[in-house]
């Protein structure tokens, strides 16, 4: 008996989780790009996580921050190809973390978004990824991320 492998929607409905809706963009941007099979997303905060890590956001609630951060984008991204199975790899992410001076754990910080991505997508999910700390971030926002993902060629201009 062969047996079924999960959709990344079912893995995330398996973890308890569910992609919130679409985020209204703050300014005369769009959500993503897909150019060829890659699809460039814009970064991605979120409403619940404000403030500095070093200073009033633990490693902790970074980390958290990061997972919702991801969230948001694997909704962008289900929007764009209306189905999660149609990503052939998630290629590279960019985490900038709102950062107090001597604040240095901006990788486990980002390592929020990287354990979903391979949760959700197994190996197609382990990506490059920079983690930066910023001195300050829209809306007071602890993270942002941002990614590119690579898409099936057959599901091009469909």
């Amino acid at each position: 008996m062969v047996e079924k492998v999960m959709t990344p929607e079912e893995r995330l409905q398996q973890m308890g989780l569910e992609l919130p809706p679409l985020r209204p963009a703050s300014g005369n941007y769009v959500s993503c790009v897909r150019t060829g099979n890659l699809i460039f997303t814009s970064g991605q905060g979120t409403d619940e996580y404000r403030g500095k890590l070093g200073e009033d956001v633990p490693i902790e609630v970074g980390y958290q921050a990061a997972r919702q951060c991801m969230l948001n984008l694997l909704a962008v991204v289900k929007n764009e190809l209306g189905d999660l199975s149609k990503v052939k790899r998630i290629v590279k992410i960019l985490g900038m973390v709102n950062s107090s001076p001597d604040f240095k754990d901006q990788p486990k910080v980002m390592n929020g978004s990287s354990d979903l991505l391979v949760e959700v997508f197994g190996e197609k999910g382990r990506h490059a990824r920079s983690a930066v700390g910023m001195s300050q971030l829209p809306h007071n926002n602890a993270v942002e991320v941002e990614m590119i993902v690579e898409v099936e060629d057959g599901d091009i201009g469909e």
